[in-house]
């Protein structure tokens, strides 16, 4: 029976990804989850190692001395400023934990790598417990402080183009499952793919009902106004789309679809979490309800800002994965709201009735 090792095990992909594999004794007898500090119960199958992957790869021999597996989901990945950066930092963590496990002989063992930035997720919606670097978080934040200051009704704050074009989510849990189908079938193998729930969603469909779980209602003319320039924020991406690449061999050299994207935030929520009356209306609704304190500061408002800013279409094909035999599917709704429902237990948002 197979064994496993995941790093970045309390991360809002790799805690599910320990979930679904301590969920399956019988098949995992044995999972090591792997972080920097234990913020989850486990199962009886999995243990918890305490790992500093920005370390050697000598160092984290050390720390890996009673780790090994035929399995490794790397989940872990630490977020940069830029590209480069990025590419640098964690491509260093992921040579040298192998370089680790080779230096113990656990490498003989390893039959597979799934690495989650292979297995492309969009617009991740997932809880993990003290993180708050996730969507559902964040717009469950919004959502309610909105709501606490009494202003009337919701008002979308990301891009008008966007609220009515397309876009693709992964729930963390269908991600999970896909990582451990993945990590076993002879067809994923040496392959990337994209990892999205299956439905293409819209925010014009969202966004009500996210109005609605949290008792108010979306703003019937909340585009009639230009927005505030104060308030507001646009910023633009590169100045050579990627669809530029393929321009010419599709018909569409010269064509205004090649024009500039941009982040377009009719209220820029950086700006807005640091104004003092929304400051307040938290302090107010987390000292009544007996809310985490900590979480809205350290929401992730620049990340919500791009998700809803984006003014361009996300549609995602999973035909490469059902192809290879993947059959998952995960309503995106659902998913957000389970979400929704899970802060509400975990004490970052307010029950809802």
């Amino acid at each position: 029976m197979p064994s496993a090792i995941v790093t970045g095990a309390t991360g809002i992909l790799g805690r599910e990804i320990v979930s679904e594999l301590g969920r399956s004794p019988q098949q995992w007898p044995t999972v090591h989850a792997l972080s920097r500090s234990k913020k989850d119960e486990y199962p009886q199958n999995v243990v918890h190692n305490h790992i500093d992957l920005t370390s050697s790869a000598k160092e984290m021999a050390e720390q890996l001395k009673d780790v090994e597996g035929e399995y490794i989901f790397f989940a872990a990945y630490l977020a940069q400023d830029g590209e480069k950066e990025a590419a640098d930092v964690n491509g260093a963590m992921l040579k040298n934990f192998l370089e680790a496990l080779k230096i113990n002989g656990a490498d003989k063992k390893i039959k597979r790598v799934v690495l989650t930035t292979v297995t492309y997720p969009n617009d991740v919606i997932g809880v993990a417990k003290g993180n708050f670097m996730n969507l559902a978080t964040s717009i469950g934040l919004y959502c309610a402080v909105s709501k606490e200051l009494g202003n009337g009704d919701l008002v979308f704050p990301g891009s008008e183009t966007f609220y009515t074009k397309f876009d693709c989510f992964t729930y963390s849990r269908l991600h999970a499952s896909f990582n451990t189908w993945a990590a076993l079938e002879p067809k994923a193998s040496n392959q990337a793919f994209n990892v999205v729930n299956g439905d293409v969603e819209s925010w014009q469909n969202l966004f009500p009902k996210l109005a609605r779980k949290f008792g108010t209602k979306v703003k019937a003319d909340m585009f009639a106004s230009p927005p505030d320039k104060d308030a507001a924020s646009i910023v633009q991406m590169a100045k050579r789309p990627p669809l530029a690449d393929f321009a010419a061999e599709r018909g569409l050299q010269d064509n205004k679809v090649l024009k500039q994207s941009a982040v377009e935030q009719r209220i820029d929520l950086i700006k807005w979490s640091q104004r003092d009356d929304v400051k307040a209306a938290w302090k107010k609704l987390a000292e009544r309800e007996g809310l985490e304190h900590d979480a809205f500061e350290k929401a992730t408002w620049g990340f919500l800002g791009f998700v809803l800013g984006r003014n361009f279409d996300l549609v995602i094909s999973m035909s490469k994965a059902r192809k290879a035999g993947w059959t998952g599917y995960v309503d995106s709704w659902d998913a957000l709201s389970e979400c929704l429902d899970e802060l509400a237990e975990e004490k970052v948002l307010p029950k809802f009735e």
